[in-house]
């Protein structure tokens, strides 16, 4: 069994709570929903926004999803480089499975399919 990365992003239309939370859970359940895990195989998850999203921490909509209590969060800020995807949210997963590199999926949603569109078809 090894620790593998999944990365998602999904960006929302409007820097608010309702939307910011729901767009978290939608990410997650995607993410969850083709690499098939639970919240007991994960050691973490990392949470990123861009600076134009600072109406919640997206982690309080992970923190009650049941059986995700227990799994350590963070939250931070994206990078602010000029030019870059507006009122993205961020995941990265890190999973213990037996899975490859190869076998992750990783999941982009909305505007954030333009971040990875070798990926986000997959």
């Amino acid at each position: 069994m090894s620790v593998r990365g999944i990365r998602g992003a999904i960006t929302v239309e409007l820097n608010e709570e309702g939307p910011i939370l729901d767009a978290t859970i939608q990410l997650l359940n995607g993410i969850v929903e083709v690499n098939h895990f639970t919240p007991e195989d994960i050691a973490s998850v990392f949470v990123t926004v861009t600076q134009d999203l600072d109406a919640t921490f997206p982690a309080r909509a992970i923190r009650q999803m049941a059986g995700w209590e227990l799994v350590p969060l963070m939250c931070s800020l994206e990078v602010p480089v000029k030019g870059s995807l507006e009122k993205c949210i961020r995941l990265m997963v890190l999973v213990n499975t037996t899975a490859s590199q190869k076998e992750v999926r990783h999941v982009y949603l909305n505007g954030a399919q333009a971040l990875r569109p070798d990926l986000a078809g997959k």
